[in-house]
């Protein structure tokens, strides 16, 4: 009110949206999806893997000119990157503000934690940091090369094995995939309260499906570095 007094204007709906925690919670429910929309496809592609080195390489030489001919080389796979970087920005910004608004609602520590909270609920905050951690590596892994010591430009197929072939890639992997798993779970059934879609009758059902697609996720994903580490791809 002192805003609209001092300046003659009421603040635009957009920004007061965004300064309320359900505007908050909202931009975190729909980047979250757009994330999760990506991971389902990411994995999918990952399992293009089983099929030999001619099929993988050539499904990443399809992700460079996808959109072709209406779009240049690479215009593609950079708009999706940019949207998916945004997707990860307003995620991470609105996550850190909630977090701090609610350490500032509850500034004293209660007398006695409450366990009603599941693992991943309890771990949503660690498991965001695991997570922003491991797509920095990532990227320096299988996109730059910076820190694929065997790395071979063009070759992705190739790529994958040898980061797979080492215990730390192995390592770094599963258990970024394992954060995953948890936050998809809770952040699924989230995301379907913040925006309507969960009620007393669809809640298990919902819930159910937040397993299932966390399952999914983990098992999709940690199935190539297995599969290198047995010997089945290589």
């Amino acid at each position: 009110m002192a805003l609209a007094t001092r300046t003659g204007r009421r603040p635009s709906t957009t920004r007061t949206l965004w300064d309320s925690s359900v505007g908050k919670k909202t931009v975190m429910a729909v980047s979250g999806l757009i994330m999760l929309a990506y991971l389902v496809v990411h994995m999918l592609g990952n399992l293009k893997i089983f099929f030999g080195a001619g099929e993988f390489n050539g499904y990443a030489a399809w992700l460079r000119h996808m959109g072709a001919p209406v779009l240049h080389s690479h215009w593609g796979l950079w708009i999706a990157r940019i949207v998916l970087l945004a997707a990860v920005v307003a995620h991470a910004v609105s996550a850190y503000q909630l977090s701090r608004r609610d350490i500032r609602a509850r500034p004293v520590k209660y007398a006695h934690k409450r366990r009603r909270a599941s693992y991943a609920t309890r771990t949503m905050r660690w498991g965001g940091v695991i997570l922003g951690l491991f797509i920095v590596w990532h990227i320096l892994d299988l996109t730059t090369l910076t820190v694929n010591e065997r790395a071979l430009e063009g070759h992705p197929y190739e790529n994958v094995v040898a980061t797979f072939s080492t215990w730390y890639g192995n390592v770094i992997y599963i258990t970024a995939m394992a954060a995953l798993a948890l936050h998809v779970r809770h952040g699924f059934w989230s995301a379907a309260q913040t925006l309507g879609a969960g009620n007393a009758r669809r809640d298990r059902a919902l819930k159910a499906l937040a397993n299932l697609l966390a399952l999914v996720l983990f098992a999709g994903f940690v199935s190539v570095p297995v599969s290198v580490m047995t010997g089945l791809v290589g």
